[in-house]
């Protein structure tokens, strides 16, 4: 999902970061090699996302810029990347430049394993440190022990990100339900699609959206020193303390009252993104990764969003990182594709197409769609609420995770049965890097 969070650092970023430049020269090092050149880029971003559109727009301005080099691009999946990344960096099939997921977890793993390059050098020359202030950088920065926000830079962020409640507007109306400002009214609001026979909230418990609902209730309870034990492992957690047993206990009960559907344990997050889109469900807790994406292709009803009610906090960060891997054979040229990542052009094109620009020119964000998302998340960095992501603490724990919450709404397994089974591998960790 250690740190300097800047209340504001995200906030500015994008509402501020004008006066910094435009993310450095776009003149490529290898622009005058007569010799053919292949650039391998993976990234797990739907063509229609924002950041899709964003990144298939810099692989023209870099083609363009470098008449020799071809991109050869390989669409891949978030969780194809999470499953096998240490294994194919540790291979001759090593791509020169991919996104990968940011925390502990995954790049501070890799960079700890010296499958990352180290980017420091790069960072400085570039000016790339100046457009990413104060929190934006924790993210991009692992120590000796792979723990995030201090140390070597090991990938570079070029948007934020954060989870909110998607609503499906045309089915509140129906229902005669208001967009809820506190955890009882969102209760009720619940309560009353659910009378109503309407599964309130689509969820996906195969993949990442279910452990997230589970964190973000977990967070309603929580303060910054929990915080920062449970994510940079300042302080001892309590994993039978009041944040996740009321996380678990919570989503349990929804599950019992119909809020959360029990056939979503086997769904994954595609399933339950493309069932919004067909206005089954009335709400979404997901991340803005799907903002660009809902923007384009929902055409049968008015939705919108509101962050969580009753939290101070939400899982979010600066978005995913673009690594260089060790094997990289096209250092140079992956260097020069970031760079247009962080562009004006690139950046303004990512704030219009429903992302959360780290390096826009403010005026040149005229959608409106565009311009709500980044006033919440403005809102959510100006109160410190960015609490990054609760698979992040510990190798593997994104799959123990899945599999926790998947027994919440299954029933297999009673929440305080669940806590324990989350809490051994994250405290196995903590041996593991002496704390």
């Amino acid at each position: 999902m250690v740190k300097s969070r800047a209340a504001a650092a995200l906030a500015v970023a994008v509402l501020v970061l004008s006066a910094c430049g435009s993310g450095g020269s776009e003149t490529p090092s290898a622009q005058s090699s007569s010799q053919p050149r292949t650039l391998k880029l993976w990234h797990y971003e739907s063509a229609d996302s924002a950041m899709g559109k964003a990144w298939t727009e810099a692989i023209k301005k870099f083609e363009a810029s470098h008449p020799n080099v071809k991109v050869k691009f390989e669409a891949k999946g978030f969780e194809q990347i999470q499953k096998t990344a240490s294994m194919v960096l540790n291979s001759d099939e090593a791509p020169d430049i991919m996104e990968y997921n940011k925390g502990n977890a995954t790049a501070g793993l890799l960079s700890k394993q010296g499958l990352l390059t180290d980017l420091s050098e790069e960072v400085g020359k570039r000016g790339w440190d100046k457009l990413l202030p104060g929190g934006l950088q924790t993210t991009a920065k692992y120590d000796d022990r792979g723990v995030m926000g201090s140390g070597k830079w090991y990938g570079v962020p070029n948007y934020g990100e954060f989870v909110m409640v998607y609503y499906n507007k045309d089915l509140f109306d129906k229902h005669k339900v208001q967009v809820p400002t506190t955890f009882e009214q969102f209760t009720a609001a619940m309560d009353t699609f659910a009378k109503a026979g309407v599964t309130p909230i689509g969820v996906a418990g195969a993949e990442y959206p279910a452990q997230q609902i589970f964190y973000q209730l977990a967070l309603t309870k929580a303060q910054k020193p929990w915080l920062d034990a449970f994510q940079s492992y300042k302080g001892k957690v309590d994993f039978h303390g009041p944040e996740f047993t009321y996380g678990a206990d919570t989503f349990a009960d929804w599950v019992k009252k119909g809020y959360i559907a029990k056939n979503s344990s086997g769904l994954k997050a595609e399933d339950m993104g493309v069932a919004f889109m067909n206005g089954k469900f009335p709400m979404m807790i997901s991340g803005s990764w799907w903002y660009g994406r809902f923007a384009s292709e929902i055409k049968k009803f008015e939705w919108g969003h509101f962050l969580f009610p009753g939290a101070t906090m939400s899982p979010g960060s600066s978005g995913n990182i673009w690594v260089v891997p060790e094997k990289s054979e096209n250092k140079d040229l992956a260097y020069d594709f970031i760079d247009i990542t962080m562009s004006k052009d690139i950046q303004n094109l990512l704030g219009n197409s429903g992302g959360v620009p780290v390096a826009a020119d403010p005026a040149a964000i005229t959608d409106a769609k565009s311009k709500e998302l980044i006033e919440t998340f403005n809102k959510l960095t100006s109160q410190d609420g960015l609490a990054f992501y609760p698979d992040w603490p510990a190798p593997g724990y994104y799959d123990v995770l899945v599999a926790g919450v998947q027994n919440l709404i299954n029933g297999s397994k009673a929440p305080a049965a669940v806590l324990d089974e989350i809490a051994k591998p994250y405290e196995d960790n903590l041996a593991d890097i002496g704390n």
